[in-house]
């Protein structure tokens, strides 16, 4: 009888995002960072071989490109990807992006602007981007690496960013079927909001992680269901090809002392 494989906290949330993408088929996987871009890398190789990811320059690849430096890795390019057909796939809904937004509120809005009075912001971030475009044309999914109520906020987000299930701020012609917000995988959890009329629910506990933590360090109320599963662990081939994905272990420097997976 062997042992479970060790696995870091990183890890374990890579594997958990994966799941994002498991089930939609052709479509463009977009991961913003490192974790959420391994995640859709596992994916692909592990689950959706039909998904679909560019090298991050102008090519479709039939398979992941490694992150870090490639030392002598040559991407396996299928055919050129270039903004218009990126554009064309935002459009048509035929792409998943997974984001880290500053901020979520219970609506599963999303903040990407700033911190405080937008007219004289605390903290001044990116901006909106392409948020609010994309949020209402494909499906969406949110990483957030510190659970914590600066995070989930109690009220609206201090700048919607992005469209949520909030029936007051949907455009005219819209319904909340039109919005299609995934999961939200963090460091405690995995929520989506599959509770009733779109309520953020509580899909998984990472090891070691109580209900009343994710509770205190969320600033809106959950639905909790039943029965609370544990996050997945990662199976010892998730963990090879996360290796083969990040070879120089760019996963480790992700969260503050890259802590263990089982807490």
């Amino acid at each position: 009888m062997t042992n479970a494989p060790t696995y870091s906290l990183a890890e374990l949330m890579i594997c958990a995002a994966a799941q994002a993408w498991r089930d939609d088929g052709e479509v463009l996987a977009t991961g913003i960072g490192v974790i959420p871009r391994l995640a859709a890398s596992l994916s692909m190789l592990d689950g959706n071989p039909r998904l679909m990811m560019t090298d991050s320059e102008a090519y479709m690849v039939a398979e992941p490109v490694p992150i870090g430096p490639r030392n002598g890795y040559v991407p396996k390019r299928d055919s050129w990807m270039g903004f218009s057909r990126i554009f064309d796939n935002v459009w048509s809904g035929k792409r998943h992006a997974m984001i880290g937004p500053i901020q979520v509120d219970r609506f599963g809005q999303a903040n990407l602007s700033c911190i405080g009075d937008y007219a004289k912001p605390k903290s001044q971030m990116l901006g909106v981007r392409g948020l609010p475009g994309n949020s209402i044309s494909h499906a969406n999914s949110f990483y957030v690496p510190s659970h914590n109520r600066r995070v989930f906020v109690e009220g609206e987000c201090d700048m919607v960013s992005s469209v949520g299930y909030n029936p007051a701020r949907l455009a005219r012609g819209w319904s909340l079927d039109d919005i299609d917000i995934r999961l939200i995988v963090t460091d405690l959890c995995v929520l989506d909001f599959l509770g009733p009329q779109h309520q953020v629910r509580v899909r998984s506990l990472h090891p070691g992680v109580s209900l009343d933590e994710v509770r205190d360090n969320t600033g809106f109320e959950l639905h909790v269901p039943e029965q609370v599963p544990l996050t997945q662990a990662p199976s010892a081939a998730q963990l090879q090809l996360i290796q083969r994905l990040d070879p120089d272990d760019l996963r480790a420097s992700q969260l503050k002392g890259n802590p263990p997976g089982l807490r």
